[in-house]
C-alpha cells in the first residue's frame, strides 16, 4: 500500500528503483536509443535491432498516479511486446505534478507521441499505459483526436487513472483513496479538464479502438467500467477485461500469478487482432451476404 502525501512525496519518489534499459534487454536482440526533444521532453526508444519495414508503433506513458516513477517504468511490460509483436517503441519522461500540474505532463506526452509518428511514419501507432499512464494515454488519445494529430490505431488503457470524481470506496491494497485524491489535487491545482480527466469529457467518438482492463478489487473499477461503455455507446470499437478480485496494477505486483497470465493473453490477443486488422470478422465466419 502506498501512503502518499506532500509530506510522503519526496520519500516514496527516492525509494523507486526501474531497471535500465540495458538491464531489461538483457540478451535479447533489442537495441534502444535516448531522445531528448526541443522542449527538452526525454524520450527513449526500444525496437528490434533488425525491425522489419511495417513494424508498428506503441508509445507508452508510464503510471505512478501523475506524481511518481519515470519512463522506465514500464520496460518490463514492453520488452516482451516487442519481442512479440516486433514493436518500435517509445517511452515518454513526462514532467510530474504537483510541480508540474495539468496541462504539462498531458503535453509533454503529446509533444513526445507527435515527435515519434514524424520521425517513425508508422502505419499503425497504438498509445497505451497503465494507471495515471493510462490516463494520460486517454487524454492524448482525446488531443489527437481534436487538433487533428498523429493517427492512432488502438488506445490501451491498463487500469486507468479517469476520473478525478471517483466515487468508488474500494478496499484497494495497492491505491488507496488517499492516494489517488493526492494526485488528483496534484495535477489539477483547482482546474477541472476533460483532457485531464477524461472521463469528463462529454463526446468520445471518433477515438481509435480501446481496450480497457482494470482489476475488480481496486479503485478505478467503476470508472473504468463506465468509460469502457461510453466509448462502446459512442461507435469506438471498445473491448473491457474486469479480472475478478484483482488489485491496481497485479500484473506488476503478481507477475507469476494466473489472472496476470490471463491477462497478458488478453492484451496480446487484441493486440494481434488489432494490428491483423480483424476486428471482429472472425464471429462472421461462414456467414454468407444476403
Amino acid at each position: 500500500m502506498i501512503e502518499l502525501s506532500a509530506e510522503t512525496l519526496a520519500a516514496v519518489r527516492a525509494s523507486l528503483r526501474n531497471p535500465t534499459p540495458a538491464e531489461a534487454i538483457g540478451d535479447r536482440d533489442i537495441v534502444s536509443s535516448e531522445h531528448v526533444l526541443d522542449d527538452g521532453v526525454a524520450v527513449t526508444v526500444l525496437r528490434p535491432r533488425h525491425p522489419r519495414p511495417d513494424a508498428p508503433g506503441l508509445y507508452s506513458i508510464h503510471g505512478g498516479g501523475m506524481v511518481l516513477d519515470d519512463r522506465f517504468a514500464d520496460l518490463p511490460r514492453l520488452v516482451p511486446l516487442i519481442e512479440e509483436f516486433g514493436f518500435v517503441c517509445a517511452t515518454v519522461e513526462y514532467r510530474l505534478a504537483p510541480e508540474h500540474p495539468h496541462p504539462v505532463p498531458l503535453e509533454d506526452c503529446y509533444a513526445g507521441l507527435v515527435w515519434f509518428a514524424e520521425t517513425f511514419g508508422f502505419a499503425r501507432l497504438i498509445v497505451g499505459g497503465g494507471s495515471a499512464g493510462g490516463g494520460l494515454s486517454a487524454g492524448v488519445a482525446l488531443l489527437a483526436r481534436d487538433r487533428g494529430g498523429p493517427a492512432l490505431a488502438g488506445q490501451l488503457l491498463l487500469c486507468p487513472m479517469l476520473d478525478d470524481r471517483t466515487s468508488a470506496d474500494l478496499p484497494d491494497l495497492v491505491w488507496t483513496r488517499e492516494a489517488n485524491d493526492f494526485g488528483w489535487r496534484s495535477l489539477l491545482a483547482g482546474q477541472t479538464s476533460p483532457y485531464a480527466a477524461p472521463a469528463r469529457m462529454a463526446d468520445l467518438s471518433g477515438l481509435p479502438p480501446a481496450f480497457v482492463e482494470v482489476g475488480g478489487a481496486e479503485l478505478f473499477r467503476d470508472e473504468d467500467v463506465a468509460y469502457a461503455q461510453r466509448l462502446a455507446q459512442a461507435g469506438v470499437p471498445t473491448e473491457l477485461h474486469v479480472w475478478a478480485e484483482a488489485h491496481h496494477g497485479f500484473d506488476r505486483f503478481a507477475p507469476e500469478s494466473e489472472v496476470t497470465r490471463a491477462a497478458l493473453a488478453a492484451r496480446s490477443s487484441w493486440l494481434r487482432r488489432l494490428l491483423d486488422g480483424a476486428g471482429g470478422r472472425e464471429c462472421l465466419v461462414g456467414l454468407e451476404p444476403d
